[in-house]
């Protein structure tokens, strides 16, 4: 009769050995990364794969002294092939991390498949509001800003430019959507009208003929990647950009203006980031960034490659341990200086940081450069961390 007893106490003992046991360091740290990597946008995704694989180069094929095993895929710019992705890297390769999506949709497709797995996913730019406030998670940390924290900073410089009316555009989806609602957040002056367009759209005729009409003092647009190259070509060709000015965010950056060059000289974009922000990490970034690949980083580049240098941070923080609770305290701490200046995490780990003003210009050279203009808004948090009940 004593037997169970007997049997008990020893899974008992066996059990509590078990949890006084130290944690070991692991011998790799396994990342999936799921990016666009095809099609009109491809280029914002091959900047964020090759920031983050420059970090992991330039860190010895390591993170946080353990060797790196990054596994890259495209998702192709399709929710459903993302959330397969997300799936097949949480359930069949059982990563330690995710990062790497561009876009929103992707993000809304693929995240509930890291949540419910408990597996940790580090942004380096898709960042939809949502997440940051009623539906904050433990397992997203981003190094970007939630989606309209970005628009905010364009609409507190639009004030300043004592904008009185402003016509608005941008793509239909959630992205876009919290683009114009952050503008507008900000924003002191009349939004005449706010259009919505399909995704890659390939012909905008229509709607800059409307906006013409409307004879706002400027015109709002979020067309990122593919779509802000056409965007601003066809708004040049129309003669617009001498006449109303082009106000923008995430669409003439450092992934469009090598493809636009000289005609996006006027555009005046808000940004977190930008390749001449004065500091050592910064300067030695663009440096290694221009020596790998021989071109400018954009700001995806250099979110990529701060997620980067955040997990790196982390693994050192906690030797090497992945223990979920004190890994993720060692991700909070931040420990690791953000090539875009002051980092630091909000209680929905999403970041309190500095925007700026960043003009299409000519650089020193005489060539068509982003061109940092002063802070716009400073230490600036998002909306939402209020709403996030999350310890």
């Amino acid at each position: 009769m004593s037997f169970p007893l007997v049997k008990s106490l020893v899974i008992l003992t066996a059990a509590a050995t078990l949890t006084i046991q130290p944690a070991l360091a692991a011998d790799k740290v396994k990342i999936g990364f799921v990016s666009t990597l095809s099609g009109p946008s491809a280029a914002l995704g091959v900047d964020i794969r090759d920031a983050f694989m420059l970090a992991v180069k330039l860190n010895g094929g390591k993170l946080g002294g353990l060797p790196a095993d990054v596994s890259i895929s495209d998702d192709q710019f399709k929710p459903d092939v993302g959330k397969q992705l997300f799936e097949r890297y949480v359930k069949r390769d059982k990563v330690d991390f995710l990062t790497g999506v561009v876009f929103s949709n992707i993000m809304l497709a693929g995240l509930p498949e890291a949540v419910d797995n408990k597996t940790i996913y580090l942004s380096p730019n898709a960042a939809p509001s949502p997440i940051a406030g009623a539906q904050c998670t433990p397992y997203f940390f981003a190094v970007s800003w939630p989606n309209d924290a970005y628009h905010e900073a364009a609409g507190q410089y639009a004030t300043n430019l004592k904008v009185k009316s402003a016509y608005l555009l941008a793509p239909n989806y959630q992205a876009g959507k919290d683009a114009l609602a952050g503008f507008k957040a900000q924003y002191k002056g009349a939004a005449i009208d706010e259009i919505y367009t399909q995704i890659n759209q390939p012909d905008y005729s229509a709607e800059i003929a409307q906006m013409q009409a409307a004879k706002p003092d400027a015109l709002y647009v979020f067309y990122p990647g593919g779509m802000g190259v056409n965007f601003v070509k066809q708004y040049q060709q129309a003669g617009m950009l001498g006449k109303v000015p082009l106000l923008s965010a995430a669409t003439v950056d450092g992934t469009t203006l090598p493809a636009l060059k000289d005609i996006a000289l006027g555009v005046i974009t808000s940004s977190p980031y930008s390749p001449d922000i004065d500091n050592p990490q910064n300067k030695k970034f663009v440096d290694d960034f221009r020596k790998k690949y021989n071109r400018f980083p954009s700001l995806y580049a250099a979110q990529s490659y701060d997620a980067a240098m955040l997990l790196n941070s982390a693994l050192l923080k906690t030797q090497g341990k992945l223990d979920r609770e004190p890994f993720r305290a060692a991700l909070k701490q931040a420990n690791f200086k953000s090539v875009a200046g002051p980092f630091k995490f909000n209680n929905n780990q999403f970041p309190i940081r500095n925007f700026y003003r960043v003009d299409v210009a000519k650089d020193s050279s005489g060539q068509a450069a982003l061109v940092n203009k002063g802070v716009v808004l400073k230490d600036h948090a998002d909306a939402y961390a209020s709403q996030c009940t999350m310890n």
